[in-house]
């Protein structure tokens, strides 16, 4: 018999590495693979981040994960200064606000911890970004530049000698060694490094191919001047001469260098999104400091990384919002539109909740500090947009398969290509020329670059329009779904009881009838009670003093009111209701409000449908995504909403309680749709996780949010088709990029082989292939939702 004991699940923790010295898809497939090697680890390396992120689980240490990368060749650091493996992986959720606020907000406590997906942590304690795994370019870059700037200028002149007849002169070749050398030597040290250290490792990358075709070019003409046997474009008299290749070498390495710059330049450009979402916090803020010894209150300016959860800010007009907070005095309207795309400015006052980096546009608020650092909205935004940046696409994995295995297969083809040529012309200078195109042309960056430099500018751009798209298989899913299924309360409408209605009987305004009612429902915490509240706000009705408020739980309330006792509620409260009272003329729910025991008026107020969601249900009619209408209300009310925003009664499923949402997709799956579920409450959580493609409003709950793929920040049915049609772009731009970058070298090999590219050609294609492909994503950057500017 085999006895067992329990033994606790090895905690899962997450890293990110900051890699250097990668230049190739080939190279990021191969930290993968080692990494992969250890127990417990799963690892995925982008290239246009420069950045692995790491989970892994006792007894691996971060350590072992860093000895790991360097041991395979490459720099390798925790990602930010100080940064430390975070303990245990924590989940992003969205979590439900008060109106008229509609900020969500990142929940990263420890307790947060779902199996609906991690986040990759960009931010220390103070929430600032780490710069150096965003900005760790700018040197790269620097020294690209001076060392393609060099090799130029000693390039031009080989160049010259070499190609301009005329010019020949018996010292020609040795000056046309003394300028190529530094220009191998020097300005191509990081191709012969690279190669250099993937060599110790067994392994070959992209550098191996410019390496060695560089250095072939260069060694054989170096051999052939030694020698004196050097040819300057005609027969020296009396002696057998060779061809030399120092102005190919040098023409390769600066054009390659060119390339890298600028491809680094534009990358670099890629991580502008997410740079330019940290560039929206503020830097200082203004608190209220009290005195010990006085007691008196001043102010005093600080920076946001000292701001404490608590602590009382002051915002001015123009001002920034220095972090997520809750306002304690004042008035004013809210743009919150560069964090989550809402296109208007909110009103605020007392009570509501504010979004750090949100724009105070008119009055002066006193805000008390909610969240700070890594646990303000911006944060999280920042980390669910990193974190979709880092993963994967399927179509990624593919491309990273081939680059694996593409360099091996090209340093056969070029043997062969040499030898092969040498026998049949019994030439080895024209043979040695076709090989080094062949080496020159095969190089795979354009193939590295095509999926990770379109899924940061995409993703990026989608979050600066509250579009988070939470990883990189998101896109495939995108691509397929032709059913959209939308939960009725909180998305298609707004969620929030509305006064639509207000009918008097006799000669009563309705404004006074409002004013009484919302004088006594002032008093009470329900729902309809804050709409009537809020109605008679929003129209500025200076509501009458109230006295000996009784509420009235499942019925009403009522209050005094100069010596009159007003009610509020249901008709049987009161002895009498006129005739014209009697029945309501729109959908909602319907409050009377009478003393003396007569009505006198009635309010009616609903759950509003969103003034976007009929042009939403069009637009995604025109994108033939045919919506259906999902809800747990009544039929009337489901058939109401639906006659609105233009929904066909055939597509409507109503009362559905929460624990059926997922069954009803279920169902669609069966019939053969694949399905895109929005919603936003708790009871539409295990449905988006059921559906094809899940979509959360962001003003909704965590639970929603975290079973969804994609989360919308703004309040609004239309950003629905803005992330559809976003990921669509985004997956588009990925396969132009894959196929050209595999069309290049498919087609551009045999042309190499069979002697048809002169290498300085093959050199400068090589190198604009890969900036025609980060050019291509960048087009992304300029994105905009289809008809509307």
């Amino acid at each position: 018999m085999t006895q067992t004991t329990d033994r606790p699940t090895a905690e899962v923790h997450e890293v990110d590495l900051a890699i250097t010295g990668m230049t190739c898809a080939s190279c990021s497939a191969r930290i993968e693979k080692k990494l992969g090697r250890l127990e417990g680890v799963d690892a995925v390396v982008n290239l246009a981040t420069e950045k692995a992120t790491v989970r892994y689980a006792d007894p691996v240490t971060v350590e072992d994960l860093l000895s790991t990368v360097r041991a395979t060749g490459y720099g390798a650091e925790v990602a930010g200064r100080g940064a430390a493996p975070r303990r245990p992986v924590r989940t992003l959720a969205v979590t439900d606000v008060s109106a008229p606020s509609t900020r969500p907000e990142i929940d990263v406590s420890d307790e947060s911890r779902t199996a609906a997906g991690t986040e990759i942590d960009v931010l220390d304690d103070s929430g600032s970004a780490h710069e150096d795994h965003l900005d760790h370019a700018v040197a790269p870059q620097d020294d690209l530049k001076r060392r393609a700037m060099v090799a130029g200028v000693l390039t031009v002149p080989v160049l010259v000698l070499a190609m301009v007849p005329g010019l020949e002169f018996p010292a020609s070749p040795w000056v046309q060694l003394v300028l190529a050398t530094p220009v191998v030597l020097w300005a191509a040290w990081p191709f012969h490094r690279a190669a250099a250290l993937n060599a110790r490792h067994g392994a070959s990358t992209m550098d191996t191919l410019v390496s060695m075709g560089v250095l072939a070019a260069y060694l054989s003409s170096t051999v052939v001047v030694l020698l004196g046997r050097a040819g300057t474009g005609m027969a020296m008299e009396g002696r057998p001469t060779s061809h030399i290749w120092f102005e190919t070498a040098a023409v390769i390495t600066t054009f390659l260098l060119v390339g890298r710059w600028m491809e680094a330049r534009a990358t670099d450009r890629s991580r502008d999104a997410l740079r330019g979402l940290m560039s929206l916090a503020a830097k200082d803020v203004a608190v209220e400091r009290v005195d010990p010894t006085t007691r008196a209150t001043t102010e005093v300016r600080i920076p946001v990384d000292e701001l404490a959860v608590g602590d009382r800010f002051l915002v001015r007009p123009g001002e920034k919002v220095a972090t997520d907070g809750r306002v304690l005095e004042g008035t004013s309207a809210v743009d919150s539109s560069l964090v989550t795309g809402e296109s208007l400015p909110v009103d605020v006052g007392p009570g509501d909740e504010l979004v750090g980096g949100s724009i105070n546009t008119t009055g002066r608020l006193a805000v008390e500090a909610t969240r700070v650092g890594s646990d303000t909205t911006l944060a999280g935004i920042a980390r669910l947009v990193e974190r979709a940046q880092t993963t994967k696409a399927p179509i990624q994995r593919l491309a990273d398969r081939v680059s694996a295995v593409f360099v091996p297969i090209v340093l056969a083809i070029a043997a062969l290509t040499f030898a092969g040529w040498w026998v049949a012309t019994g030439d080895p200078a024209r043979a040695l020329e076709v090989a080094i195109a062949v080496l020159v042309i095969a190089c795979p960056c354009a193939l590295g670059l095509a999926t990770p430099t379109a899924l940061l500018v995409g993703t990026g751009r989608g979050a600066r329009l509250g579009i988070l798209i939470k990883g990189a298989d998101v896109l495939e899913d995108t691509r397929r779904i032709d059913t959209v299924v939308l939960d009725k309360t909180g998305t298609v409408t707004t969620g929030e009881m509305t006064l639509v209605d207000v009918a008097t009987a006799g000669r009563l305004p309705k404004d006074q009838a409002l004013r009484a009612a919302a004088a006594v429902e002032a008093g009470s915490e329900h729902p309809v009670a804050r709409a009537v509240v809020e109605a008679a706000r929003s129209r500025a009705l200076a509501l009458p003093p109230s006295t000996g408020f009784e509420s009235l739980p499942g019925a009403g309330a009522r209050a005094t009111i100069k010596g009159t006792v007003v009610t509020v509620g249901r008709a049987d409260l009161l002895d009498e209701v006129p005739h014209e009272l009697s029945r309501p003329t729109v959908d909602g729910t319907t409050v009377w409000v009478g003393w003396d025991g007569v009505a006198h008026a009635s309010l009616t107020v609903a759950d509003t449908v969103r003034r976007s969601s009929q042009r939403a249900i069009r637009d995604l009619s025109a994108a033939g995504l045919p919506a259906y209408l999902l809800t747990g209300d009544h039929d009337q009310a489901a058939l109401t909403v639906a006659r609105d925003v233009g929904i066909p009664v055939g597509r409507v499923v109503a009362d559905v309680r929460p624990e059926e949402k997922h069954a009803v997709i279920a169902d669609l799956q069966k019939r053969g749709k694949v399905v895109a579920m929005v919603g936003d409450g708790v009871n539409d959580a295990a449905a988006l996780a059921q559906a094809d493609l899940g979509i959360a409003m962001g003003t909704g709950t965590d639970v929603a949010a975290d079973s969804a793929d994609i989360v919308l920040l703004r309040a609004e049915l239309p950003a629905v088709v803005d992330a559809i049609q976003l990921s669509r772009a985004t997956l588009r731009t990925i396969k132009q990029n894959l196929a050209w970058a595999f069309g290049y070298n498919v087609a551009a090999i045999p042309l190499a082989v069979a002697g048809l590219l002169d290498p300085m050609i093959a050199g400068a294609a090589m190198a604009l292939s890969s900036v025609l492909v980060v050019t291509n994503s960048l087009r992304l950057r300029s994105w905009r939702p289809t008809g509307r500017g």
